[in-house]
């Protein structure tokens, strides 16, 4: 088979087709033809950085589309043949992969392989950031860093739905802002934002930040909440150290903070994140939300995808064509 696998750890031109053998499914896992992989940031910090990487060289991606090629021993509810999304431990840059049963699922009715493969890791992680974690309620104000990528994109869709009072973002960029501008955001603030965002409450602050950014840009968030607002954690994509908060930032006006990961999820929790995905699919099956793929490159050009989503000029979703 085809696969996109990385020896050292560098820039997208490390990136490299090879041939290599298919991989088949053991006990408890299902071996995916795939359609489609996803692009994550969580992709460039494994070829960038060693992150989740156990050792080289190693083939990257963690969410694809495709059909059921083989059932491991013990897999039931699935068929060879059927059409699937599936959250991978990496591994998706191939013509095949293989993901254990209980995060593969069934495209629902009405949703190409195209559109699921949008899915996977984007779409359950939003929900459970306004949802499940992040509790937005009706009338708060949620404050979402990266409006335009991926995350930002459906997580200010399903604010608006939710009945937030005001959904407000930080993109790098006035073309970012725009674009975030047209998937539910009432204000998008381009680079510093603690000061406009108290301007924009009239000084109150926001019930709800979402941070993947970590460092500076996670502190100045909890000095953008409001009193009892809470602090979502789901990525560390500025590479600083590892941040800790304590009694002198929660205490005085009651705020507090909670982390994310979906891929965590995945092995410490396998049946939470399957309940949490199919609540988080059913949004995109009745219409509250849908991911822009606004770029698409063939396998053999993932350097490409590495490249445009490294310059942050990137917005929605970005797809390796594989076998669709």
């Amino acid at each position: 088979m085809r696969a996109i696998e990385f020896q050292e750890y560098g820039g997208p031109e490390v990136l490299k087709a090879v041939t290599a053998e298919a991989p088949e499914p053991g006990p408890g896992q299902v071996g995916i033809d795939v359609a489609y992989t996803g692009v994550n940031f969580a992709d460039l910090k494994a070829r960038a950085e060693g992150y989740r990487v156990p050792d080289l060289p190693y083939v990257p991606g963690l969410e694809v589309s495709g059909r059921v090629r083989a059932l491991g021993a013990g897999v039931t509810g699935l068929t060879v043949g059927q059409e699937v999304a599936a959250l991978t431990p990496g591994g998706a840059y191939a013509e095949v992969v293989v993901a254990d049963a209980t995060t593969v699922f069934p495209v629902p009715a009405g949703l190409d392989l195209r559109t699921a493969a949008t899915l996977p890791t984007v779409l359950p992680t939003a929900y459970a950031l306004v949802h499940t974690v992040g509790r937005l309620q009706p009338g708060e104000t949620i404050l979402i860093q990266g409006a335009a990528g991926g995350i930002g994109t459906v997580a200010g869709r399903l604010a608006r739905a939710a009945g937030a009072g005001a959904v407000l973002g930080v993109v790098s960029s006035a073309a970012k802002a725009a674009y975030a501008k047209e998937h539910g955001y009432d204000e998008v603030f381009v680079g510093a934002f603690q000061d406009p965002v108290r301007e924009a409450t009239a000084d109150r602050g926001a019930d709800l930040v979402l941070d993947p950014v970590g460092g500076d840009t996670l502190r100045a968030g909890l000095a953008s909440l409001a009193v009892f607002g809470r602090l979502v954690s789901f990525g560390n994509a500025s590479s600083a150290a590892p941040w800790t908060v304590g009694q002198p930032e929660l205490y005085p006006l009651g705020i507090s903070v909670s982390g994310f990961s979906i891929l965590t999820l995945a092995t410490t929790a396998p049946a939470e994140l399957r309940r949490l995905t199919e609540q988080a699919f059913a949004k995109a099956v009745d219409g509250t939300v849908s991911l822009p793929v606004t770029a698409e490159f063939p396998l053999e050009d993932a350097a490409e995808a590495h490249h445009l989503m490294g310059t942050r000029t990137s917005t929605g979703k970005l797809l390796l064509r594989v076998g669709a």
